[in-house]
């Protein structure tokens, strides 16, 4: 059963209505049949005119939505033989970042990415997505391991922003962000990263410095988000619709602004809907990514991960 957002209620109301009708119509007594094929195409058609529309906030809704797919189900629908590994050597384990060596259509990867959970019990498991430094120095040592043994690396970005909890300062969270973003930059092998749902502020960018970085439609990228700017420019969180219109938060204002390379199309209303068309469009485009990247040389492809940085902002 599929969550309506607030913007979808007429899209709501019409499901409903179809679900009445085919109550009803289970029954035997009347013949239903044309009335909810004529109410499913209006449904469909309304559902197509509103994401074709979606404001940059509703777009944050949407990334943000509680059925959207996270890490744990692309590895599921996307890889194979994932084998998760822990620890950061230093302090322990991190469940918010996760990662280990897979197969993305036969290729030997090294996949990295954020898990937000799924329910109350694993969003608190996971930490709502949001890594703390071992979990960033755990990336390092995976990225590390990555370039020893020649896998490409592949990351799924999904987090509202690193953890900002006393603890996690103590434990030197900004530098364990800025060694993790450093270390993207150095690796010697192929990386592409993935947009899946929520990219925030450094948390994000610590996994997503790689030379191809795409985006699905509807997540967003920013480096606050809307509701912590409004908090800053307005002293009210309400604004938060205005900020994320001001910020560019969404792929396609990003793709236009250099920020990524590739949008990855959802399926229509949302990844949410379709988790494994979803996977599948997006296991396709990681695919030629690292194809197109697999003869480069280790030089070109550290100079080409720079370049696309310190272009960003020039114009």
């Amino acid at each position: 059963m599929i969550s309506f957002l607030g913007f979808e209620k007429p899209i709501a109301e019409l499901e409903a209505r179809i679900a009445d009708l085919r109550a009803t119509a289970e029954t035997g007594q009347l013949d239903l049949t044309a009335d909810i094929d004529r109410l499913e195409k209006k449904s469909g058609a309304l559902l197509k005119s509103t994401y074709a529309k979606l404001s940059p906030w509703q777009k944050t809704q949407v990334a943000r939505h509680p059925q959207r797919p996270h890490f744990l189900d692309y590895v599921r629908l996307m890889f194979e033989d994932f084998m998760p590994l822990g620890g950061d050597r230093r302090f322990g384990e991190d469940q918010a970042i996760l990662g280990g060596p897979a197969r993305l259509n036969g290729r030997k990867v090294m996949l990295i990415g954020h898990e937000k959970g799924n329910d109350t019990a694993s969003r608190l498991k996971h930490n709502f997505g949001m890594g703390k430094p071992e979990g960033y120095r755990k990336a390092i040592r995976l990225m590390e391991m990555a370039s020893k043994f020649g896998l490409p690396v592949v990351t799924l970005v999904d987090t509202a922003g690193a953890f900002p909890g006393v603890e996690a300062e103590e434990r030197g969270q900004s530098e364990a962000i800025a060694r993790s973003t450093e270390a993207c930059l150095a690796l010697q092998v192929p990386m592409v990263a993935a947009i899946v749902g929520e990219g925030g502020s450094g948390g994000a960018v610590a996994l997503a410095s790689a030379e191809r970085v795409l985006m699905l439609e509807h997540a967003v990228y920013s480096v606050i988000s809307p509701e912590g700017a409004s908090s800053i420019l307005w002293r009210t969180p309400e604004k938060a619709p205005d900020a994320a219109e001001a910020m560019k938060v969404t792929a396609q204002d990003l793709l236009v602004l250099g920020v990524i390379d590739r949008i990855v199309p959802e399926p229509l209303g949302g990844a949410h809907r379709d988790p494994n068309a979803a996977a599948q469009t997006l296991a396709s485009a990681i695919d030629e990514e690292l194809d197109a990247l697999a003869n480069r040389r280790t030089d070109q492809l550290i100079a080409q991960r720079e370049e696309r940085f310190l272009k960003i902002g020039r114009g």
